[in-house]
């Protein structure tokens, strides 16, 4: 199982700041956290920037038990 840890926008639209995937790759616990968390979430991540294990990640790249995904959308803001 893989850890999806999420991040401001990611967060608010899916409700949560953690979740558990059973997915073999980094665009398998994507895609899956689309499915369960809608549209909205999708919209985020299509804009967002996303890690494995504290290194940018790609798609394709494999999961290992224990692995963490992180999603950080863009943020803004300033004086």
């Amino acid at each position: 199982m893989a850890t999806l840890r999420l991040f401001a926008g990611a967060r608010e639209a899916a409700g949560t700041g953690r979740d558990t995937f059973d997915c073999p790759t980094v665009g398998g616990v994507l895609d899956e956290a689309c499915v369960r968390y809608g549209e909205g979430f999708a919209a985020v991540v299509a804009s967002s920037k996303v890690w494995r294990n504290g290194e940018p990640a790609e798609r394709d790249d494999r999961l290992a038990a224990g692995d963490e995904v992180a999603v950080l959308p863009p943020v803004s803001g300033g004086a």
